[in-house]
């Protein structure tokens, strides 16, 4: 992207006005103080794009849309944009509606509901619902990592697709951030309410609360253009297409931030929709193992100690968060098109927000990768760099060596294989920080200037292997063929 054309998405954004949003004042967090803290961070980001439904009590404080969609179209309030995985506690309250209709209960077994559902552990038969909301099933990336499997199709596929996955530990033992979680129980109400998923949540959860402009999808495909957003890389964004991935149920709704301050509204507990007691449920640490998940919900305590629920969401190419202050009766909600770690926007603007509500300044804080990237280009052209000089310097060293036992020489070229190792590794490694298994390619999208400085190094040094190899073969060679001496 040129310099150009980042002038004038930022000139888009700083010209957008109050014609983009419903705004109230109120005592604690004002409507101008919300647009000022957007368009502060939007400068100094480069975001390109984002929405935003700031709630309190059963009031809208604020629900507008800023910049551009990665197709060219203006950002309203109106806006469908991808939820991730806040989608996950639109399905828990889904079951929950179910079981208050006595349709099932909480502590059933899965299979009691749902007999299509089997794993290659008995273990699996003993899953209840609750512990499917509460990721407490023993299901885990590590067993089943659905990341790098072909999607699915239908939310039927995505349990089929189950069968050969072992467990990770025993059902109700601890907490494992398990997507196909969420996936099972779609498909569970998907059985018991004898509709498609997408039509019953539209019917009991989106229309009662006038979310209209509210749906859930299959897959990544059937999201607003595809999934395309932005990633992060050396302070610039980059556009991206998005993969296809199976989202139903764990992170599959598509939603506006209108329709969000209504939901936020609900999850305050100022709708009269769904029972107080049966959100209260949503959002009750589980408390297995010491987790603080609840079904589609975390609890914690913001930076002034306060009690906070959030989930936050992430595909590759937008991420989100809905935050919940029930001290003050804020909500937040916020999502960006830009991806997983290269662009935790949703996160920083929602901090922001609310250190403003708790009297703090706002602390200018951006992506770690805004700071990181620098570092790691430098690091990667040094690699580069030194990858020439030592493909340049290959015929000396191998000349120097001719004479010195094989082994010797192999010795000496071992620690090039660390940065291919690195490189080879470095999903694995990015999975294991992330508690997720992912593949090399998507490490392009989640941390694009963490790739290219591994897969510079990676390259280098195969690069002078190759060539140290190469020019000792040839100088052995030509010391086999030299004329013996005479006399």
């Amino acid at each position: 992207m040129t310099m150009g054309k980042v002038a004038a998405i930022v000139g888009v954004l700083l010209t957008m006005g109050m014609t983009t949003a419903e705004a109230a004042e109120t005592d604690g967090l004002s409507a101008t103080a919300i647009d000022r803290h957007l368009r502060d961070y939007i400068e100094r980001t480069r975001l390109p794009g984002a929405l935003i439904a700031v709630t309190k009590g059963d009031q809208v404080v604020y629900a507008a849309g800023y910049g551009r969609t990665a197709g060219g179209e203006a950002i309203t309030k109106d806006t469908p944009m991808p939820l991730a995985s806040v989608s996950k506690s639109f399905t828990a309250l889904a079951v929950l509606h179910l079981a208050d209709q006595g349709r099932l209960s909480l502590d059933d077994p899965v299979r009691k509901h749902l007999p299509e559902f089997t794993m290659a552990d008995p273990r699996a038969g003993k899953i209840t619902v609750r512990e499917l909301l509460q990721q407490t099933s023993g299901m885990s990336d590590r067993t089943f990592p659905e990341l790098t499997l072909p999607a699915a199709d239908t939310l039927k596929d995505a349990v089929a697709m189950l069968r050969t996955a072992p467990l990770a530990a025993d059902p109700g033992t601890r907490k494992i951030y398990h997507n196909p979680n969420y996936s099972l129980a779609a498909r569970l109400v998907e059985v018991v309410a004898g509709v498609p998923f997408g039509d019953h949540m539209a019917a009991t959860v989106f229309a009662p609360l006038g979310m209209t402009s509210t749906k859930t999808v299959n897959t990544t495909v059937d999201l607003p253009g595809a999934g395309e957003g932005y990633v992060r890389a050396y302070g610039r964004v980059v556009r991206r297409s998005h993969p296809k991935w199976f989202v139903n149920g764990a992170y599959g709704v598509v939603s506006t931030a209108d329709d969000m301050a209504k939901w936020l509204i609900t999850q305050n507990g100022a709708g009269r929709v769904f029972p107080r007691e049966t959100v209260k449920i949503a959002q009750t640490a589980s408390g297995v193992g010491g987790s603080g998940y609840g079904m589609g919900w975390d609890t914690g305590r913001t930076t002034g100690g306060a009690p906070k629920l959030q989930h936050t969401g992430w595909l590759l190419t937008h991420n989100s968060a809905q935050t919940l202050l029930p001290a003050s009766g804020y909500g937040i909600a916020v999502v960006t098109n830009t991806g997983m770690i290269s662009g935790d926007d949703a996160v920083i603007i929602t901090d922001g927000l609310v250190d403003i509500i708790e009297g703090r300044p706002d602390a200018g804080t951006v992506p770690f990768t805004m700071t990181a990237d620098p570092w790691l280009g430098g690091l990667a052209l040094l690699n580069l760099v030194l990858g020439f000089l030592g493909v340049y310097r290959a015929r000396g060293w191998a000349r120097r060596r001719a004479g010195r036992p094989g082994w010797r020489l192999v010795v000496r070229l071992v620690p090039y294989a660390l940065p291919i190792a690195l490189f080879a590794g470095l999903a694995d490694l990015i999975g294991f920080v992330m508690n997720r298994v992912g593949t090399l390619d998507q490490i392009t999208y989640v941390w694009l200037a963490l790739y290219i400085w591994a897969g510079t190094g990676a390259l280098a040094a195969a690069a002078v292997v190759a060539s140290r190899l190469v020019h000792t073969v040839l100088a052995r060679r030509a010391g086999a063929s030299a004329p013996l001496p005479v006399g």
